[in-house]
């Protein structure tokens, strides 16, 4: 009987000690760094990673993110939240002030995400878990409400 509790009470106590799980793991998306080298997802290890996926810089829906983006990009700075653009279709320059890391794939990027090859986007936690997956444009303000809403942010902000 003793034995019975203690493991019901082990139990009930064991998932607030035990570290979370990713329960959907974002694809290892492969970008291409300043000196041309191909680097993997796990460089932005503990960072929060938004991928926009388009056909082209010249989409409409693209460049409306964009526009979002550069709304509240401060604020992702000073979070080190980390942008990356993959294009399925066609390369060329992002006409914006905002940094972006370039996916190496477009359409392999495209297909991991499941977003399709036209636009969409993908938010992926400081856990590594893919938070979010969407084919809308995202207000500023909803962005930063999803990259605040990851379990490692609201871990951090629960009481001892």
């Amino acid at each position: 009987m003793k034995y019975r509790l203690l493991l019901v009470v082990c139990c009930l106590l064991a998932p607030g000690l035990l570290p979370a799980r990713v329960v959907n793991p974002a694809p290892n998306i492969p970008w291409v760094d300043s000196s041309g080298k191909i680097k993997g997802l796990a460089a932005f290890k503990g960072q929060p990673v938004i991928v926009i996926v388009a056909p082209s810089p010249q989409d409409r829906m693209f460049r409306a993110q964009v526009g979002q983006v550069q709304k509240i990009f401060e604020r992702f700075g000073a979070q080190k939240v980390v942008l990356m653009v993959a294009f399925t279709q066609e390369q060329g320059l992002i006409r914006s002030n905002v940094p972006f890391v370039l996916a190496a794939d477009g359409p392999r990027t495209a297909f991991d995400l499941r977003t399709g090859e036209k636009f969409g986007i993908a938010f992926i936690g400081r856990d590594g878990n893919l938070d979010y997956v969407t084919n809308k444009v995202i207000p500023a303000l909803r962005m930063n409400d999803i990259i605040g809403a990851s379990f490692v942010t609201q871990e951090k902000l629960r009481r001892p």
